[in-house]
């Protein structure tokens, strides 16, 4: 695990230009943090390549994007995807000719997950068929790069991998419990996650959230020294997620989503990048705030450190705040106000059952019940203050979130020497408040 270390200034301004190259090792789906990336290069004029996780047709046959798919996904990017399956993962593997995982899982019952198990090294058996069909993808994919990439460029090979919950409709159901459970529904995330279901999702999330970055940096170690040897900058970064810094009582304070199972995965994650930086290797894993996902409806109570936002971005940014604030309140119903909103977000933070159960240093921490049921009773209060729950003022901070970060990350990447930076809620409003981010609240 990485030291804990923030980004307290503004990165300096980096020497990208046009005809540099920003590569996202993962496919762009939807709004999310990996927009802000693609955001910023546009914005710098680099030159923007993508991939893509391919598709599984009905019989479970990984394929590459049909020409219809590839031109819509190259329309959402702005730029070439190259078509080769990146799929990470192991779930749909079939060792030796062994059912996969899924197919395990497709008659097991979501009440039967302490009784479900598997037999000795079938997992890791998977886990290697999965990971070499990945890595001889990935290798197709860089040599494809060789030929697209000016030796002169400077390079940014963006990771923005994450996730890795086995594709099993068995699981939703158990998630359910532990992410979002209360009163008879509630299952503690510690027994769960010890359990051999547990283990799964585990190696799994390594898999696909940690375990790729690694592969990414030692598979692309011939473009890397190509570009350092015509003078040009290689950098990679990843998305990372360890708790962050957020305005609690007149105060930034460090705090986390509980309970956060990917956590340890991405502790690994910035464990590949101390690794990679003691090789000389500029990577960086750059923990982002919280942001409400497309898969909030499982994650609820995620969003509730990105209310503060808000107020940081009030005393820093000032009156250039003010659309924001405005927009912002349009959203609420008509008995409540901002100031509602943020004092029961911030109550919530400061409330010594939230406080007292983090440590940094132990981090991530499993869930109580009692918990739970404050974090989701808040949740869910916050939630009713809006007019429309489909329109949220976490929606328009999250948007500010991911902007701000690709920012930050882009810029700072060029002469980062950390292996893993804090983007907290201070840098992010003084990124807002400086002129380097005079557009962001628009």
């Amino acid at each position: 695990m990485a030291d804990y270390c923030p980004m307290t200034s503004l990165p300096p301004v980096a020497a990208y230009k046009a005809g540099d190259v920003l590569v996202l090792i993962g496919e762009l789906f939807g709004r999310g943090y990996a927009n802000g990336l693609l955001e910023e290069a546009t914005r710098l004029g680099m030159t923007v390549i993508g991939t893509t996780v391919g598709r599984r047709d009905s019989d479970g046959t990984l394929r590459p994007l049909t020409p219809e798919e590839l031109a819509e996904a190259e329309s959402v990017l702005g730029g070439k995807i190259i078509n080769l399956p990146l799929e990470a993962g192991f779930d749909l593997e079939t060792p030796d000719g062994a059912p996969s995982v899924a197919d395990r899982l497709k008659k097991a019952k979501p009440d039967d997950w302490e009784q479900i198990s598997f037999e000795p090294d079938f997992i890791e058996q998977a886990r290697a068929a999965g990971q070499a069909r990945f890595c001889a993808n990935l290798r197709l994919v860089l040599a494809e790069l060789e030929q697209l990439i000016p030796p002169s460029a400077n390079l940014v090979l963006a990771h923005t991998m994450a996730g890795g919950i086995p594709r099993a409709r068995f699981f939703m159901p158990l998630l359910n419990r532990v992410f979002k459970g209360s009163g008879d529904k509630y299952l503690a995330s510690e027994p769960f996650w010890n359990s051999g279901i547990g283990q799964l999702c585990d190696a799994s999330f390594n898999e696909v959230t940690a375990d790729t970055f690694s592969h990414l940096i030692e598979a692309s170690a011939p473009l890397r020294q190509r570009q350092e040897q015509a003078g040009a900058r290689v950098a990679y970064t990843a998305y990372g997620y360890h708790g962050t810094g957020v305005l609690v009582k007149g105060g930034y304070h460090w705090q986390s989503y509980t309970p956060y199972l990917q956590g340890y995965a991405k502790i690994r994650l910035e464990d590949h990048a101390v690794a990679a930086r003691t090789q000389g290797i500029n990577a960086t894993v750059f923990n982002c705030p919280e942001i409400l996902p497309n898969s909030s409806a499982l994650f609820l109570g995620v969003e509730l450190s990105l209310y503060p936002l808000l107020t940081s971005l009030q005393q820093t940014a000032g009156n250039r705040a003010q659309p924001l604030d405005d927009r912002c309140a349009a959203l609420l119903a008509d008995d409540c106000s901002l100031d509602n909103l943020l004092q029961t977000a911030g109550s919530y933070l400061a409330a010594p059952l939230i406080t007292e159960a983090l440590a940094f240093d132990t981090w991530p921490q499993h869930s109580t019940r009692e918990q739970m049921e404050l974090m989701l009773a808040t949740s869910a209060g916050l939630m009713a203050m809006h007019r429309d729950q489909k329109q949220l003022v976490c929606a328009e901070l999250s948007r500010v979130v991911f902007r701000a970060t690709g920012r930050l990350m882009l810029q700072a990447s060029f002469s980062c020497t950390e292996p893993a930076l804090w983007l907290n809620h201070d840098i992010i409003a003084a990124l807002a408040a400086a002129p380097a981010g005079s557009d962001l609240l628009d």
